[in-house]
C-alpha cells in the first residue's frame, strides 16, 4: 500500500513542476543537436566549476530527436532545454503545444557552417554547390531526364574533377545538420533545375552516402582511415580536428569563421537552443545556466565558445538575442512562419 502511495506522491510532484511548488530534480536536463552539443557541454562544465549548481546533463540526440523529447510535455521526466542546429519546425511547435508546452523561448547563440571535410593529407578540393548537390542527390538530370543518381566517381560529374570515388559519411535524418544540408544544398540547387518536384531535397541512399549517426567524432575517425571519403558536419568539429582534417572549398570559398559570419561560405546557418519557461522556478540553476550561455563571456566576439568553433553574431544581433532570452520572449507559431 505504501509503495502505491509513494508513487502517487511522486506523480503529483512531477505534475507540479513549472508551478514553483516543487523541485523535482537538482540537475538541468538538456538534449538535442550534436552540433550544439560541444558548446552546451562547455557552458555546463563552466557552470559546474564556478557556481554552487551541479553541471547540467547534456545529451546528443540530434535536433529532431531533441525537439521531440522537449515537446512531450511539462515535468521532471522531460528536458528543460532543446539544442538545435536549425530553427524549430512549425510541426514541432504544434506538437509541443498539444502536449502542454506552451511557453517556449528561442535563444540564438551564433553561426556555424556545414563543413565538407576530408583527410588533411589529400590535395585541396574545390567544388561548386551544384557539383556537391549532384554528388549527394538521390536523383539527377541525365540527358534531359531526372533519373536515379548513377555517379560513382567525381570526374563523372565534371571531367575536371579527379577520378575519385564518391563517398560521404554524413548525419542521419534525425539531425538538424542533415535538415540544413538538404535545404541549403540539394533543395537550393535542384529547385533551379527543370524536372524536379517542388521542394525536392532527397539524399541518395546507396553506399555513396552513409548515415553515420549523431556521433560526429565517428565521422572524423572514418575520414582518417578513408582518404576517398568526405564527412559532413558542423564547422566546430572541423576546427577541433584541424590537425587531421581539412575543409573543402565551395565555389572557391573555404569554411572559415570569417566566411561563415559574412555569409560568403554557401553552407552557413544559425544555431539555437530552446527553453521550457515553465521549468524556470522548478529546476535549480536553469536561470543561471541560460544567462551564462548568453553572456559575452560565452558567445561574445572574444567569448570562450569562439575558441571551439562558434562563430559570434554581430554586436547588435547578439544584444537583441540576449535580451529576448532575458525577457523570456514567448515563441509563437507566427514568428516561426516569418523566418
Amino acid at each position: 500500500m505504501n509503495r502505491f502511495l509513494n508513487k502517487a506522491v511522486l506523480d503529483m510532484a512531477l505534475l507540479l513542476v513549472g508551478t514553483g511548488m516543487a523541485h523535482a530534480r537538482d540537475q538541468i536536463k538538456i538534449t538535442g543537436s550534436s552540433t550544439v552539443f560541444p558548446f552546451s557541454s562547455y557552458v555546463a562544465e563552466e557552470m559546474g566549476a564556478t557556481t554552487k549548481f551541479p553541471a547540467p546533463v547534456v545529451e546528443s540526440t540530434g535536433s529532431g530527436g531533441g525537439q521531440k523529447l522537449f515537446g512531450t510535455g511539462i515535468g521532471a521526466n522531460t528536458p528543460d532545454i532543446a539544442n538545435s542546429s536549425r530553427r524549430m519546425k512549425e510541426t514541432e511547435f504544434e506538437a509541443a503545444e498539444k502536449n502542454g508546452v506552451t511557453d517556449i523561448t528561442e535563444a540564438m547563440i551564433g553561426f556555424d557552417g556545414i563543413a565538407i571535410a576530408q583527410n588533411k593529407d589529400n590535395a585541396h578540393f574545390d567544388i561548386t554547390l551544384q557539383e556537391l548537390a549532384m554528388a549527394v542527390a538521390a536523383d539527377v538530370p541525365v540527358d534531359g531526364k531526372i533519373v536515379p543518381n548513377p555517379y560513382k566517381m567525381w570526374n563523372e560529374i565534371n571531367p575536371n574533377l579527379p577520378a575519385r570515388k564518391i563517398v560521404f559519411y554524413g548525419p542521419p535524418t534525425s539531425s538538424g545538420t542533415r535538415d540544413a544540408f538538404e535545404e541549403m544544398v540539394v533543395e537550393k540547387v535542384c529547385g533551379k533545375i527543370e524536372g524536379y518536384e517542388k521542394g525536392y531535397k532527397k539524399i541518395r541512399q546507396d553506399n555513396a552516402y552513409v548515415p553515420a549517426g549523431e556521433n560526429d567524432n565517428l565521422i572524423v575517425q572514418k575520414l582518417t582511415n578513408d582518404k576517398d571519403a568526405f564527412g559532413i558536419f558542423g564547422f566546430s568539429f572541423l576546427s577541433e580536428n584541424s590537425d587531421s582534417l581539412q575543409g573543402t572549398a565551395i565555389s572557391g570559398v573555404d569554411p572559415t569563421p570569417e566566411a561563415i559570419a559574412e555569409g560568403t561560405y554557401p553552407i552557413s546557418r544559425s544555431l539555437f537552443f530552446y527553453i521550457k519557461n515553465a521549468h524556470y522556478d522548478a529546476i535549480p540553476g536553469l536561470k543561471e545556466y541560460v544567462e551564462l550561455f548568453m553572456s559575452e563571456k560565452m558567445i561574445g566576439t572574444d567569448g570562450l565558445l569562439k575558441s571551439i568553433g562558434l562563430v559570434p553574431m554581430p554586436d547588435a544581433m547578439r544584444a537583441e538575442a540576449r535580451q529576448n532570452v532575458l525577457d523570456k520572449k514567448k515563441l509563437t507559431l507566427e514568428s516561426l512562419k516569418k523566418k
